[in-house]
């Protein structure tokens, strides 16, 4: 009998700006935006739309009730996009219009929440210059947080991060990052530059190369994860070209799980030849709380994905997903009318992709696929 894996994913974890300026220790506030000089202010607008927010506040006050969801269902690994700088660099990307950043000090707020690994191919890694990507990958490692997708070099930026699940096998976690999520292709780590991990383009070409690296690796009894950072914030069209490459990389690369992010809300999702692929799983953590614009799209709701796959063999056995909602800078469970919102949207999106969206008297969402 086939043993399985439940993996935590989720899409965007931005711990800097307000969130940063909220936690026991936060970086300098001051910011390079064209509109917001000052990271506080970030959390003034959030307090405007739900009331006043303690600070600081201890690091696992910002997962608030999804805390007490994992532990539910209880994952073998924890993976999530972290789209900020660790680091107090003042090195700011002048090019760049918004910068991320939270002080190593408060990483511990990542490991609050149990979190074993970060992709860090994303368009906000390098805010804070390549001291800052540095002082990133030193500061989880220091927490035993593997990452994956940038690094001093183009090896490093290319290496997958290696999670053991005991006794049952490994996830091979390769990260890449691509040109249409807003990451500058001088971004693209070198041989001798770091960076992160760029994709080139979504081509067959680019899945078999990524291929001879999964295959080198991948044992019996691995499950592969493709986290790709792709596409933009808004709308739910998902490219031609996204969804050939997910199929490459499931035919050509051994690729089981394909994870996109991106998107600052929920996606269509897939399950091709019994492989999932999460075209846009959505921001998770955000300091965007009481910012007007979008608002048809219910940023302020995300998901916590708990997909559970076969060992050996990486296929899907089923998915589970919890909705959340950012209240007062923190994870809350959202009404039962957004509940039922989330469900409706997901599963409009997934008709044409062949998927089902169904909500559970517990008030989660499962899939349900042909």
């Amino acid at each position: 009998m086939d043993e399985s894996a439940t993996l935590f994913l989720c899409g965007d974890v931005m711990t800097g700006r307000g969130i940063d300026q909220i936690l026991p220790h936060p970086c300098d506030p001051d910011l390079h935006e064209p509109h917001v000089k000052i990271a506080t202010a970030y959390r003034e607008l959030a307090e405007a739309a739900n009331g006043p927010i303690p600070h600081p506040v201890p690091f696992d006050y910002i997962w608030g009730d999804a805390l007490e969801e994992m532990e539910r269902i209880g994952p073998d690994l924890r993976i999530v996009n972290l789209e900020t700088a660790v680091t107090r660099s003042h090195q700011w990307w002048r090019d760049k219009m918004i910068h991320y950043r939270m002080s190593p000090e408060n990483a511990g707020c990542l490991s609050a929440a149990g979190i074993d690994a970060c992709s860090l191919a994303n368009n906000h890694v390098l805010d804070w210059g390549y001291p800052g990507l540095l002082d990133t990958r030193e500061t989880l490692r220091r927490l035993d947080i593997a990452t994956a997708g940038a690094g001093r070099n183009l090896a490093e930026a290319q290496a997958p991060a290696i999670l053991e699940i005991p006794g049952r096998g490994r996830v091979l976690l390769f990260c890449f990052g691509s040109g249409s999520s807003g990451i500058p292709r001088e971004w693209g780590a070198e041989a001798d530059r770091p960076g992160v991990n760029f994709l080139p383009d979504l081509s067959m070409a680019t899945a078999r190369e990524i291929g001879h690296a999964v295959w080198a690796l991948k044992q019996k009894g691995d499950i592969a994860v493709a986290s790709v950072h792709w596409g933009g914030n808004w709308g739910y069209r998902i490219p031609s070209s996204h969804r050939l490459f997910a199929r490459a990389l499931i035919d050509e690369a051994g690729i089981d799980l394909v994870h996109g992010h991106s998107s600052h809300h929920a996606m269509g999702i897939e399950v091709y030849r019994e492989k999932l692929v999460l075209y846009g799983c959505g921001d998770l953590l955000t300091d965007y709380e009481g910012i007007s614009g979008f608002e048809d799209f219910r940023g302020d709701l995300g998901l916590m994905y708990f997909p559970t796959l076969t060992l050996p063999g990486g296929r899907l056995k089923n998915l589970r997903m919890v909705p959340t909602a950012m209240r007062k800078l923190r994870l809350s469970r959202p009404f039962p009318s957004e509940r039922k919102w989330l469900q409706a949207i997901l599963d409009r999106e997934g008709k044409g992709l062949g998927v089902r969206v169904k909500l559970t008297d517990e008030g989660d969402l499962v899939l349900v696929w042909r």
